[in-house]
């Protein structure tokens, strides 16, 4: 895709399942595979008060060429002068700038151009988007030799580019489910490979149940499972070492999840199933967009209460838990009496 003239990309997924991992890689995957072909790869993060404008001129910034300059004199000599693409940009950035500089760029056809915009839903604002929308349009209709890489946080296209369908045609969709527990216990096993330390199947099934598919759980516990074991002056990862690595990740968690835990399960009266309805809202079977349904939490719900519970009995602390007043833990989706529910910030399933 990389090499096909006038075909972009989109990445998207729930956070954390590992979208900017990915782009950070492909272009070290292009220089391994494309050793001897001159490479100009540049990613930036979007930021809620980026423009059109100052989107294109962080990206340009990064791109520094020279070109050869006569020196005066009567020797004929000439010196190797440095300067900034960004340099090139007038105080505002059209569409047809853009592909004007990446024309240049890509003059030479051996060069690889590739942009990864990063954090692409941060930019809420409808005419960045739209500027941003024609922008690609015009590059792809152009076959302008460079290959443009969004990244964001979303369900799916459409929450990414809004209205902007006339750019469909011309992005790839790369859709980033949560990692399987093949694909969380292989992070493990290479990241394992590189030391002398070994892990017991029950204990890697055990680190990559709790992860529910996020890889930051994965590295996470595994670390800290790891530093347990070296600390013990042993050479194999047991249950009784990632015990111990759960109760370091909960201390060092970030404040955040720390402050929302606590702001949707306490409770001023006895008896409130917060805590227990949540844990069991973690422990539930979810889609592969992390979402579960009312039903998936009465199995989970009884083995932590040893009761049975209908879903009436525990519905409004659902509802409740898409409040504000509960820190919006949960967010909600679908029609009435058919709703689903997924963790608003997909880090918290695996602190509960």
């Amino acid at each position: 895709m990389i090499n096909q003239r006038g075909q972009h990309a989109i990445i998207f997924g729930e956070r954390g399942v590992g979208k900017t991992s990915l782009a950070n890689i492909i272009s070290v995957k292009l220089k391994t595979h494309e050793a001897n072909e001159p490479i100009i790869a540049t990613r930036i993060n979007c930021e809620t008060s980026d423009t059109h404008a100052s989107l294109w001129r962080k990206v340009f910034q990064q791109i520094d060429l020279h070109q050869r300059v006569r020196v005066a004199g009567f020797n004929k000599s000439e010196r190797v002068k440095a300067f900034n693409v960004a340099e090139e940009l007038g105080k505002d950035v059209s569409a047809d700038d853009v592909r004007r500089i990446f024309t240049v760029l890509g003059q030479d056809r051996s060069t690889i151009l590739l942009v990864v915009l990063d954090e692409f839903d941060r930019i809420t604002d409808k005419p960045t988007k739209t500027a941003i929308a024609d922008t690609i349009k015009t590059l792809s209709d152009h076959a302008t030799p460079v290959t443009i890489i969004l990244v964001g946080v979303g369900d799916s296209v459409d929450e990414l580019i809004a209205e902007h369908h006339s750019i469909e045609r011309a992005l790839v969709q790369i859709p980033m489910p949560r990692m399987s527990p093949l694909e969380l216990r292989d992070i493990l096993d290479r990241s394992l490979s590189r030391s002398v330390l070994g892990i017991r199947s029950d204990a890697a099934g055990y680190i990559c149940s709790l992860s529910r598919g996020l890889p930051h759980y994965t590295h996470l516990l595994g670390l800290y499972a790891a530093r347990e074991t070296i600390d013990r002056d042993e050479a194999v990862i047991t249950l009784q070492k990632v015990d111990v690595a759960v109760r370091n990740a909960l201390g060092g968690a970030q404040q955040s999840i720390q402050n929302a835990y606590h702001q949707a399960t306490s409770s001023a009266r006895n008896g409130r199933l917060h805590s227990q309805v949540l844990l069991a809202c973690a422990l539930s079977e979810t889609d592969e967009l992390g979402y579960f349904a009312p039903g998936d939490i009465r199995g989970p719900l009884h083995s932590i209460s040893g009761k049975h519970y209908d879903i009436p009995s525990f519905s409004r602390y659902l509802a409740e838990f898409c409040e504000s007043g509960r820190g919006t833990v949960l967010q909600r989706s679908g029609v009435k009496h058919r709703h689903k529910f997924r963790f608003s910030n997909p880090l918290m399933q695996p602190y509960v």
